[in-house]
């Protein structure tokens, strides 16, 4: 007797016109962010050549901290096929200066990444709009080893 299995095949998806650069491009996408009143953490998957493959939420938490598990951030990125991320999270307090916890959650992710041979090339905070300078990059500013 022979039993029918079904399975599920995801295809690549195909890439967005979006190439992501630098932060401001991340903020271009992300802006939206920085009007929640929670904090949320999403991904953005990208191809080879940089170019969105598509934008996930990850996680919505409360109004100062988001709860994180690296599984929950790798998944999309292989679902996608994904050959890079960038990871996105916002401070609704407006304060740019990311906490002890963004540092080492990360690091975290810098590490997973490299397991799954996926590499994360920034993580942005991303204010309030109503601050002149309402994103920041924490590769751009040398805080962590990316």
């Amino acid at each position: 007797m022979y039993q029918v299995i079904k399975t599920k095949f995801s295809i690549i998806k195909e890439a967005s016109k979006n190439r992501i650069h630098d932060e401001n491009a991340v903020l271009a996408l992300c802006k939206d962010m920085a009007t929640m009143a929670q904090e949320s953490l999403q991904i953005i998957t990208l191809n080879a050549k940089n170019f969105m493959i598509d934008r996930h939420l990850i996680t919505l938490g409360l109004v100062n901290q988001s709860l994180v598990h690296m599984r929950e951030v790798l998944k999309p990125c292989i679902l996608d096929s994904a050959v890079s991320f960038i990871a996105v999270h916002n401070h609704p307090s407006g304060d740019l200066t990311p906490s002890v916890e963004d540092i080492k959650i990360t690091r975290k992710l810098i590490e997973a990444s490299k397991i799954v041979e996926i590499p994360i090339l920034d993580h942005v905070i991303i204010g309030r709009r109503d601050s002149k300078d309402y994103c920041l990059s924490m590769n751009e500013k040398g805080i962590c080893q990316f």
